[in-house]
């Protein structure tokens, strides 16, 4: 089953290196994006039973990532929220725990573990009953 992913990620070329990499190895599918805070809590709150997880950068070109987390805090038990960031300081991981945040990703040197974390959601998913997801 894939994962029905959402990215917000203002960066273009980070962001479609990103999506070709997960719909490649982990099973993902790409079901939207967003380049700012505004139109990354819009979408993921008014589609809420549209995505199974969303991917979120801290800095956005306009407003932050930690606004789009905190908008999604009363998410579907089955949707996962993390964060991808070049900045997943012991400071950010701790903010980001707080928002409720599954998992915080580093850009840098983390991004096999994301696969991996994908990989590991879309087999979970596969074990979700329909009516529950």
């Amino acid at each position: 089953m894939k994962l029905k992913t959402y990215i917000v990620e203002d960066n273009a070329t980070i962001r479609e290196n990103l999506i070709a990499t997960l719909e490649e190895l982990a099973s993902v599918e790409s079901v939207g994006i967003a380049e700012t805070e505004d139109d990354g809590k819009s979408w993921l709150t008014t589609n809420n039973t549209q995505w199974d997880l969303a991917i979120v950068d801290l800095f956005l070109r306009q407003g932050s990532g930690l606004g789009v987390l905190a908008a999604c805090r009363a998410r579907h038990p089955h949707q996962r929220m993390v964060v991808l960031s070049n900045y997943a300081t012991p400071d950010v991981r701790m903010r980001c725990a707080q928002l409720g945040v599954d998992a915080v990703f580093d850009k840098s040197n983390e991004i096999e573990a994301l696969v991996d974390y994908c990989i590991d959601r879309s087999n979970a998913a596969v074990d979700v009953p329909p009516e529950a997801a």
